[in-house]
């Protein structure tokens, strides 16, 4: 019996493998013609742009083929393995349509097509720079082949299911049926793909020997976007941990939540330091391997999220493709080294460190930091399987491990959050030091003193020392972006006239990179001061009837009743507790634990109310065999909602740096640059 679904979808993969080949052999064709001087029958300007018309038309194909697989979720076509695998008749349409990623062959399609879209986009806008882009093209398409590989040859998702046609699915993974499951993946797989656009400009850029930092410039959204969608992505799947695991936390130093962190470290440190790039023509070599590694760490993302190398609650396929990772890594390692090799001279830096105390050295330590987060990370997901491969025996890495170093880490990039944009370029005079940092100092030496005198005791858990730290370091963080945004504002209101909003927004305006950056670190605070709450966490567990009651810091949970529901796609158990707050009544709150039929297995709903002083989270565990009662689970989380505050800070100053600025009138650009130079800024 023929499959037209299926079948088109293949085939639309199978078109889309030749388009790619073509492509990559016509665009290698075309560049190698160019640098060489030699012509074929066909000139090399015809040649590049038939492969970047391929490239483009690689977009459709598996744009169609991704339309095949949602099409056979939604019309319950189980002759697809795929689609049985990974969903059932009952199940919402939402997940159904998310179900597009929820496996392997799902997945690596999704990987491919935003891909194929962000190769899309790129060839459309080749005339910012025709060269460059054919080279950068010709890159994305190499890349594009392997992922079009393995959908056609090693994970296709259009696999037809032997035997008679299941009359239903086998579901999707409970653990998936939630509503930022649907959104989550593909931010993250955003993230991850979109690092491929700035490593293939990057390397093309050194392969041709591209004069300057143009390729800087021309990929610094790029860069910006993507790394946006990475951190939205990291923090969903947090949030998701969170409200569906059900073990009271958000970060649990999963191999797979590592795996998205590691690329987020490296492309971070990206950003800081192409600025010594532009401004000083330092750290060139420096800047293309980080690039070159961001893109590795993501290639490795995925191979640990959907090879099954490493145990992980995330890692939702396991599969034999990681032999194919492996072989890709390892090309793409020796063409980064070889370029590199032959080009490095290229990368000679134009100026040298001049003082330890500048903006440079803050941008150096700030990298530096970020590499050995990024290094500790990944030994830490990657012994387990090197113990395996070396005694035979997967030794473990828990949570203890990573929270040794990166809460030092982590308070060391918080003082030089603050500090490095305080900083000159070149060398800092001591009447600069003393102008910019006396005020954050003070903020911070004040604030540690009243948290103490509030109770918190440093010197009686490790764990109160480190959120003290991260407390009164974000009260100096804060105080020195607040104090140099309102000496740069009120410059601006003295010579304009405007009141200190207008005159703050028309700083912004002016240079939305700098302030979209002072933004994002604010929101980069905030987070840090919602997880150094995590110190004053408490906890309680108890088996409770009607009318039973649970006390928990200021909070009084009251019993009404517990029954079951169900539904086509599960049963559900659940209490209703009645929440009250020094003796008055503030909410109820409804914990659940499912039974999904199809997949037959279990998941959890937690309960939460939610406040910016803290979380009142709930979980509903299961009965007591023996007694018939619900046993319930509650945590108090103080300051969780400040991390989810923070990214939505972040997000929008991301944004503002995005913004194209506003050149200022002439007037007022004097008083900027004369700004700019007395508090030592330039970003």
């Amino acid at each position: 019996m023929p499959h037209p679904m299926p079948t088109f979808g293949s085939f639309s993969l199978l078109l889309a493998l030749v388009l790619a080949v073509y492509s990559l052999a016509m665009g290698g064709a075309s560049l190698w013609q160019m640098a060489t001087g030699r012509s074929g029958r066909i000139a090399p300007e015809r040649l590049s742009e038939t492969a970047r018309r391929a490239g483009i038309m690689t977009f459709a194909a598996v744009s169609c083929a991704a339309f095949a697989l949602v099409w056979a979720a939604f019309t319950n076509d189980y002759s697809v393995a795929y689609i049985f695998h990974h969903t059932n008749r009952d199940l919402h349409p939402a997940y159904k349509f998310s179900a597009l990623w929820s496996g392997q062959e799902g997945s690596l399609l999704l990987w491919s097509w935003l891909l194929a879209a962000y190769g899309f986009v790129l060839r459309l806008r080749h005339k910012i720079d025709v060269r460059l882009t054919a080279h950068a093209s010709t890159i994305l398409a190499g890349v594009q082949v392997f992922f079009l590989l393995l959908l056609v040859f090693a994970a296709p998702p259009f696999s037809i299911q032997p035997g008679e046609i299941p009359p239903d699915g086998a579901g999707l993974n409970p653990l998936l049926q939630y509503p930022e499951m649907v959104i989550h993946p593909p931010m993250l797989y955003l993230g991850y793909v979109g690092f491929t656009v700035p490593f293939a400009f990057a390397l093309g850029a050194l392969i041709m020997r591209y004069p300057g930092e143009k390729w800087i410039h021309i990929t610094r959204r790029w860069t910006m976007v993507t790394w946006l969608f990475l951190t939205v992505g990291i923090f969903l799947g947090a949030h998701w941990a969170y409200s569906v695991l059900g073990w009271g936390g958000y970060w649990g130093w999963d191999p797979v939540e590592n795996a998205s962190l590691m690329p987020w470290l490296t492309g971070t440190a990206f950003l800081h330091s192409v600025m010594m790039q532009e401004k000083r023509g330092m750290m060139k070599s420096w800047n293309v391997w980080l690039i070159f590694s961001t893109f590795m760490l993501t290639v490795l993302g995925t191979l640990l999220t959907r090879s099954g190398l490493v145990s992980s609650v995330h890692a939702f396929a396991q599969s034999s493709i990681g032999n194919w990772f492996y072989g890709f890594l390892v090309l793409v390692f020796c063409v980064c080294l070889f370029v590199f090799a032959r080009q490095r001279d290229h990368l000679k830096t134009e100026n040298k460190l001049e003082s330890i105390v500048s903006r440079e050295s803050s941008f150096l330590f700030n990298n530096l930091i970020l590499l050995v987060a990024c290094f500790t990370v990944l030994w830490g997901t990657l012994f387990p399987v090197l113990s395996e491969y070396v005694q035979g025996s997967k030794a473990t890495v828990g949570a203890p491990f990573y929270n040794r170093v990166a809460l030092p880490i982590g308070l060391f990039l918080l003082f030089l959050t603050g500090v490095g944009p305080l900083l000159a370029w070149r060398s800092t005079t001591l009447r600069t030091i003393r102008r910019n940092f006396v005020l954050p100092s003070i903020a911070t030496v004040a604030t540690a003193i009243g948290l103490m005198f509030a109770h918190i005791r440093p010197w009686e858990d490790q764990s109160e020392l480190y959120s003290l730290m991260a407390f009164s370091l974000g009260a100096g963080v804060v105080t020195a972006i607040l104090s140099e945004f309102l000496r740069g504002a009120n410059v601006v209101r003295t010579q304009t006239g405007k009141n200190l909003f207008a005159a703050s927004l028309q700083l912004i305006q002016r240079n939305t990179r700098r302030y979209g950056g002072y933004i994002v670190h604010f929101g980069v605070v905030v987070i840090i001061v919602g997880i150094a709450g995590g110190a004053f966490n408490q906890s309680t567990e108890q088996e409770v009837g009607f009318g039973d009651k649970i006390n928990i810091g200021p909070y009084e949970l009251r019993c009404q009743s517990y029954t079951q529901d169900s539904n086509a796609n599960y049963d559900t158990e659940y209490a209703l507790l009645d929440v009250y707050r020094h003796g008055k009544y503030v909410t109820q709150l409804a914990p659940e634990h499912r039974f999904y039929a199809a997949s037959q297995t279990n998941s959890t709903i937690v309960a939460n109310r939610s406040t910016l002083q803290h979380d009142l989270y709930v979980i509903y565990e299961g009965k007591n065999p023996e007694t018939g009662k619900p046993i319930i689970k509650a945590f108090l989380n103080p300051l969780i909602a400040w991390i989810w505050i923070g990214v939505l800070i972040i997000i929008m100053g991301t944004f503002v740096a995005l913004a194209p600025a506003i050149k200022p009138a002439l007037a007022t650009s004097r008083v900027m640059h004369t700004e700019a130079v007395a508090v030592g800024s330039g970003d």
